[in-house]
């Protein structure tokens, strides 16, 4: 079977902003929200929402807007996050730490069942109560929990050479926190998130003071409608 085509990059990173809202409109007891409401709260151009929300297949209606629960569903199932995905954690370092600890993972359907590293002294810990295993026994892990996704957080040096041993061993997805670009299958998607990169867009629109002026308070990585022309 063919893939299908990812929608735009902005577009997905937005939905997360967009879903927030329309959860706490959920919680207020909004039966509808308008995409002219979200667009507001983002300070975002409302036609922009309505083309992102569209990719979700859902409709809105006129003059009444989407109905909230079916447009969290909408939107929790196109991301995927309408089922919980177990993921491991190659890297039990300061930045795995961190991710363990993140307790919003679990509404975003993701659990860390599990931690590997290759220090002693953390072999057989605990970080914010993810067990940490040797890495050399992630082959058989991944195997008896089934696991998809992982989370690699190891250095550079070494990311490679992880990636080939959770592929071999049936990861299809990994979210990449190393400096490098991995070699990969082509069955398997990987994510790479460069905090440098993040830094550098974040001292650019500081510094050169983009007209939109709010982006940064937006919480928009690369997609605020004012910026959008400016970002590359």
């Amino acid at each position: 079977m063919a893939s299908q085509k990812i929608p735009a990059a902005p577009s997905i990173r937005r939905l997360p902003s967009y879903l927030q809202i329309i959860r706490q409109a959920k919680n207020d007891n909004q039966e509808y929200i308008s995409g002219t409401v979200i667009a507001q709260e983002l300070r975002l151009d409302p036609i922009q929402v309505r083309k992102d929300l569209t990719i979700t297949g859902i409709v809105g209606k006129p003059k009444r807007g989407y109905p909230v629960v079916a447009l969290m569903a909408a939107i929790e199932h196109f991301l995927g996050w309408d089922e919980m995905q177990q993921a491991v954690l190659i890297g039990a370092g300061n930045l795995g730490t961190a991710l363990a600890g993140y307790q919003k993972f679990q509404y975003h359907g993701l659990n860390i069942c599990a931690a590997f590293d290759t220090d002693p002294a953390k072999i057989g810990t605990e970080i914010h109560g993810v067990p940490v295993f040797s890495l050399e026994t992630v082959d058989v892990y991944i195997k008896n929990c089934r696991a998809k996704i992982a989370i690699l957080t190891v250095p550079s040096s070494q990311a490679q050479g992880v990636a080939d041993k959770i592929v071999a061993a049936g990861i299809s997805a990994i979210w990449n926190f190393s400096n490098i670009k991995l070699r990969v299958p082509a069955n398997v998607s990987v994510q790479r998130e460069d905090l440098s990169s993040g830094y550098a867009m974040l001292c650019v629109k500081m510094n050169r003071r983009n007209p939109c002026g709010d982006c940064l308070h937006s919480g928009q990585d690369d997609g605020c409608g004012g910026c959008e022309a400016y970002t590359e």
